[in-house]
């Protein structure tokens, strides 16, 4: 009935509670003893003196107690980065296998033709053991782009949130949504560029090398430090789309199912219900990011198995078709990716008590501006 601030404020007036009480001041245990050993007359009574009342705490001291740290402080931060590891480093090296059927579906479709037959003529060749090759790197280096992806985009989300200011940060929310996880995959792509080349080489040439500590060297001595880098160009063609889709996609996807799919507003929401729609909005977006990315995907692929290609001449070999082999197979997991990736993360800032901004709403300034209620 009333605007929640004014009741707030009704909270701290002076009628709602006394200022001041009677508080009888604590007897020692010694004082005790004594008087029940005294008569009456000479028994010590404790004296009484005012004393300021403590009032009930307001709501708004209350809401932000209930946060670890400050929203865009370095804890912050700290802790984005670490969702951010935890959840690309296990979900990616999770589904290892599949990635495995998929980069030699690309690399090979001959001998790979479909899911189910790679699974079958890699288990028969390699044994179930062979279904976990490039765990390791995978590993190393999804968890290094994980701490950046995650962890720079909150960063960016902020600062150019602020270069743009409250009204315009809302009007133009997705392209800020894409140019702060553009920017972060850029940094990202750098840091996961060495372990993904170790990656596909370990997945795609049979008896090249079958640990990252068998890779790691080889590719040095025959290439040098370029081996690990000559793949970040295709690397930020395939990502950075990618995750401009994952986060933007996401953000978007979540503020449609609170506004028209979820019956209550996302404060009347538990916690768990929460991140349901967090993991449904992730599917969703994994969809969108596995389409956009894949022709890249495919270049990197076939690029870090061979020597001496460009991204170019990989592209052109493989032709408009060739670009999507595969991407059945990484349609499932991408959308299964992206889903738990966000679960993680999520779930990650409530262990953790971080500050999760509800979904965005038009500031009061620019209703007015527009004449809306």
């Amino acid at each position: 009935m009333y605007p929640s601030s004014l009741l707030a404020l009704s909270g701290g007036n002076p009628f709602n509670a006394p200022r001041f009480q009677l508080v009888t001041e604590p007897v020692s245990p010694r004082t005790r003893i004594a008087n029940k050993a005294a008569p009456p007359a000479e028994r010590v009574v404790p004296r009484r003196r005012l004393a300021a009342a403590a009032a009930a705490p307001s709501p708004a001291i209350t809401e932000q107690e209930q946060y670890s740290c400050e929203y865009g402080s370095a804890r912050f931060y700290a802790l984005c980065g670490l969702g951010g590891i935890l959840s690309c480093g296990t979900t990616h090296t999770a589904v290892v296998p599949l990635d495995l059927v998929k980069c030699r579906i690309q690399v090979d479709p001959g001998k790979y033709q479909s899911i189910f037959k790679g699974f079958s003529v890699t288990v028969r060749e390699d044994g179930i053991r062979g279904l976990g090759k490039g765990w390791a790197p995978t590993f190393i280096g999804y968890s290094m782009q994980g701490l950046c992806k995650f962890g720079f985009y909150e960063v960016f989300k902020n600062i150019y949130g602020e270069l743009l200011g409250e009204e315009n940060a809302y009007l133009w929310r997705t392209s800020l949504y894409l140019a702060a996880s553009a920017s972060a995959e850029f940094f990202a792509d750098i840091a996961l560029a060495p372990m993904e080349a170790c990656k596909v080489r370990i997945q795609t040439q049979p008896g090249y090398a079958n640990t990252l500590r068998e890779a790691l060297p080889k590719m040095y001595a025959e290439e040098g430090l370029w081996a690990f880098y000559k793949g970040v160009s295709p690397l930020w063609m395939r990502q950075i789309p990618y995750t401009m889709m994952k986060f933007a996609c996401f953000e978007r996807t979540v503020e449609a199912l609170y506004k028209y799919v979820v019956p209550k507003p996302r404060d009347n929401c538990t916690k768990a219900e929460q991140l349901v729609v967090t993991f449904i909005a992730g599917y969703i977006a994994g969809v969108f990011c596995a389409i956009v990315s894949h022709p890249a995907d495919s270049v990197v692929s076939v690029l870090n198995k061979e020597k001496g290609s460009s991204a170019l001449q990989v592209l052109k070999r493989l032709g408009p078709l060739g670009v999507w082999k595969g991407l059945f197979a990484r349609i499932i997991m991408i959308g299964t990716l992206t889903a738990l990736q966000w679960f993680i993360y999520d779930s990650v800032k409530v262990y953790f008590r971080l500050p999760r901004p509800p979904p965005p709403e038009m500031p009061a300034s620019l209703k007015k501006k527009l004449g809306l209620k």
